[in-house]
Protein backbone atom coordinates (compact mmCIF):
# COMPACT_ATOMS: atom_id res chain seq x y z
CA UNK A 1 0.00 0.00 0.00
CA UNK A 2 1.85 3.32 -1.04
CA UNK A 3 1.71 6.37 1.65
CA UNK A 4 1.44 10.03 1.26
CA UNK A 5 4.51 12.15 0.75
CA UNK A 6 5.16 14.35 3.13
CA UNK A 7 6.49 17.49 1.93
CA UNK A 8 8.76 20.46 2.90
CA UNK A 9 7.04 22.52 5.86
CA UNK A 10 6.04 19.40 7.71
CA UNK A 11 7.90 19.05 11.23
CA UNK A 12 8.44 15.48 10.95
CA UNK A 13 10.90 16.01 8.02
CA UNK A 14 13.07 18.10 11.08
CA UNK A 15 12.80 15.04 13.31
CA UNK A 16 15.67 12.23 14.07
CA UNK A 17 14.46 9.05 13.85
CA UNK A 18 14.28 6.68 16.59
CA UNK A 19 16.71 3.71 16.25
CA UNK A 20 14.62 0.75 15.22
CA UNK A 21 14.08 -1.89 17.94
CA UNK A 22 11.95 -4.76 16.49
CA UNK A 23 12.41 -6.39 14.16
CA UNK A 24 9.21 -8.35 13.36
CA UNK A 25 6.04 -8.51 11.16
CA UNK A 26 5.64 -5.00 11.33
CA UNK A 27 8.95 -3.39 10.00
CA UNK A 28 9.28 -5.33 7.09
CA UNK A 29 5.59 -4.28 6.34
CA UNK A 30 7.04 -0.44 6.36
CA UNK A 31 9.65 -1.34 4.33
CA UNK A 32 7.53 -2.90 1.80
CA UNK A 33 4.99 0.28 1.82
CA UNK A 34 8.44 2.58 1.82
CA UNK A 35 9.48 0.43 -1.28
CA UNK A 36 6.25 0.89 -3.06
CA UNK A 37 5.57 4.56 -2.03
CA UNK A 38 8.62 5.22 -3.63
CA UNK A 39 8.51 3.27 -7.04
CA UNK A 40 4.81 4.85 -7.36
CA UNK A 41 6.84 8.62 -7.02
CA UNK A 42 9.46 7.33 -9.33
CA UNK A 43 12.02 7.49 -6.31
CA UNK A 44 15.32 6.22 -5.99
CA UNK A 45 15.16 6.47 -2.42
CA UNK A 46 12.89 6.69 0.90
CA UNK A 47 13.41 7.68 4.28
CA UNK A 48 11.04 6.97 7.11
CA UNK A 49 10.35 10.57 7.96
CA UNK A 50 8.86 11.13 4.69
CA UNK A 51 6.01 8.78 5.34
CA UNK A 52 5.52 10.54 8.52
CA UNK A 53 7.34 8.15 10.79
CA UNK A 54 10.04 9.20 12.51
CA UNK A 55 11.89 5.89 13.21
CA UNK A 56 15.69 4.86 11.41
CA UNK A 57 14.61 3.15 8.51
CA UNK A 58 15.65 4.25 4.97
CA UNK A 59 15.24 2.33 1.38
CA UNK A 60 17.02 2.87 -1.93
CA UNK A 61 16.89 1.54 -5.44
CA UNK A 62 19.31 1.89 -8.05
CA UNK A 63 18.64 -0.53 -10.59
CA UNK A 64 19.57 0.60 -13.72
CA UNK A 65 17.16 0.17 -16.70
CA UNK A 66 17.91 -3.05 -19.22
CA UNK A 67 21.39 -1.88 -20.90
CA UNK A 68 22.42 0.95 -18.92
CA UNK A 69 25.76 0.64 -16.88
CA UNK A 70 25.92 1.38 -13.53
CA UNK A 71 27.94 4.33 -12.86
CA UNK A 72 29.16 3.83 -8.94
CA UNK A 73 31.09 1.17 -7.21
CA UNK A 74 30.00 -0.78 -4.36
CA UNK A 75 30.03 -3.78 -1.92
CA UNK A 76 28.36 -5.11 0.27
CA UNK A 77 29.70 -7.05 3.66
CA UNK A 78 33.47 -7.18 1.26
CA UNK A 79 31.25 -8.91 -1.88
CA UNK A 80 30.86 -7.04 -4.89
CA UNK A 81 27.92 -9.16 -5.64
CA UNK A 82 24.89 -8.61 -8.42
CA UNK A 83 22.88 -5.08 -7.85
CA UNK A 84 19.71 -7.51 -8.15
CA UNK A 85 20.94 -9.30 -5.67
CA UNK A 86 21.33 -6.43 -3.12
CA UNK A 87 18.89 -4.06 -4.29
CA UNK A 88 16.41 -2.72 -3.00
CA UNK A 89 17.84 -1.94 -0.14
CA UNK A 90 16.64 -1.57 3.28
CA UNK A 91 18.85 0.19 5.65
CA UNK A 92 17.44 -0.27 9.08
CA UNK A 93 19.73 2.13 12.10
CA UNK A 94 22.32 3.47 9.41
CA UNK A 95 25.71 4.60 10.63
CA UNK A 96 27.62 6.22 8.02
CA UNK A 97 31.49 6.66 7.84
CA UNK A 98 33.13 9.15 5.10
CA UNK A 99 35.78 7.30 3.20
CA UNK A 100 36.50 9.21 0.66
CA UNK A 101 36.32 12.98 1.52
CA UNK A 102 36.72 14.57 -1.60
CA UNK A 103 34.07 16.54 -2.61
CA UNK A 104 31.64 15.75 -5.56
CA UNK A 105 28.92 18.33 -7.01
CA UNK A 106 25.86 16.40 -8.44
CA UNK A 107 22.22 18.15 -9.25
CA UNK A 108 19.66 16.26 -6.32
CA UNK A 109 16.30 16.49 -6.07
CA UNK A 110 14.10 15.06 -3.27
CA UNK A 111 10.01 13.37 -3.62
CA UNK A 112 9.53 15.57 -0.32
CA UNK A 113 10.44 19.08 -2.62
CA UNK A 114 8.54 18.50 -5.88
CA UNK A 115 10.00 19.96 -9.03
CA UNK A 116 13.20 21.31 -7.09
CA UNK A 117 16.60 20.59 -8.13
CA UNK A 118 19.75 21.91 -7.25
CA UNK A 119 23.58 20.71 -6.90
CA UNK A 120 24.08 19.41 -3.51
CA UNK A 121 28.27 18.98 -2.92
CA UNK A 122 28.86 15.46 -0.91
CA UNK A 123 31.85 13.18 -0.02
CA UNK A 124 32.89 11.17 -2.89
CA UNK A 125 32.28 8.04 -1.35
CA UNK A 126 31.07 5.82 2.34
CA UNK A 127 31.20 2.97 4.20
CA UNK A 128 27.44 3.06 5.77
CA UNK A 129 27.21 0.07 8.53
CA UNK A 130 23.30 -0.61 9.34
CA UNK A 131 20.99 -3.51 9.60
CA UNK A 132 19.14 -5.51 7.63
CA UNK A 133 14.87 -6.68 8.22
CA UNK A 134 15.80 -9.37 10.61
CA UNK A 135 18.09 -7.18 12.48
CA UNK A 136 21.52 -8.82 11.33
CA UNK A 137 24.56 -6.49 11.06
CA UNK A 138 25.67 -5.29 7.06
CA UNK A 139 27.92 -3.12 5.92
CA UNK A 140 27.65 -1.37 2.26
CA UNK A 141 30.62 0.58 0.61
CA UNK A 142 29.78 2.69 -2.17
CA UNK A 143 30.61 5.83 -4.15
CA UNK A 144 28.79 7.82 -6.55
CA UNK A 145 25.36 8.08 -6.74
CA UNK A 146 24.56 5.01 -4.41
CA UNK A 147 27.02 7.00 -1.87
CA UNK A 148 25.02 9.94 -2.35
CA UNK A 149 21.86 8.52 -2.50
CA UNK A 150 22.80 6.96 1.03
CA UNK A 151 24.42 10.11 2.73
CA UNK A 152 20.78 12.03 1.36
CA UNK A 153 18.57 9.29 3.05
CA UNK A 154 20.55 9.56 6.40
CA UNK A 155 19.91 13.07 6.27
CA UNK A 156 16.59 12.46 6.17
CA UNK A 157 16.68 10.42 9.38
CA UNK A 158 18.73 12.63 10.91
CA UNK A 159 16.07 15.55 10.15
CA UNK A 160 18.60 17.14 7.66
CA UNK A 161 17.07 18.28 3.90
CA UNK A 162 19.16 18.30 1.05
CA UNK A 163 18.09 22.18 1.00
CA UNK A 164 20.41 22.54 3.49
CA UNK A 165 23.19 21.25 1.65
CA UNK A 166 22.13 23.00 -1.76
CA UNK A 167 24.65 25.55 -3.58
CA UNK A 168 23.51 29.21 -2.65
CA UNK A 169 22.57 30.35 -6.20
CA UNK A 170 20.46 26.82 -6.86
CA UNK A 171 18.51 27.80 -3.49
CA UNK A 172 17.81 31.12 -4.38
CA UNK A 173 17.02 30.11 -7.80
CA UNK A 174 14.27 27.49 -6.08
CA UNK A 175 12.99 29.84 -3.72
CA UNK A 176 9.83 30.73 -5.12
CA UNK A 177 8.70 27.28 -5.34
CA UNK A 178 9.72 26.06 -2.04
CA UNK A 179 7.57 28.59 -0.20
CA UNK A 180 4.84 27.34 -2.64
CA UNK A 181 6.00 23.77 -1.01
CA UNK A 182 5.77 24.78 2.45
CA UNK A 183 2.74 26.82 2.06
CA UNK A 184 1.09 24.10 1.02
CA UNK A 185 2.03 21.74 3.63
CA UNK A 186 1.33 24.32 6.33
CA UNK A 187 -2.57 24.55 4.76
CA UNK A 188 -2.74 20.95 4.62
CA UNK A 189 -1.64 20.44 8.53
CA UNK A 190 -4.59 23.17 9.59
CA UNK A 191 -7.32 20.71 7.61
CA UNK A 192 -5.93 17.79 9.20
Amino acid sequence: MALRITQFGEPILRETGAPVQDFDARLKELAAAMLETMYDADGIGLAAQQVGIALQICVVDLRPPEGVQIQFDYSLDGKTLPLDFIMPLVLVNPQVEITDPALEVYDEGCLSFPAINGRVTRPAAVRCSFQDLDGEARIIEANGLLGRCILHEVDHLNGKLFIDRMDKNDLHKNATRIKQIKRASRDFLKKK
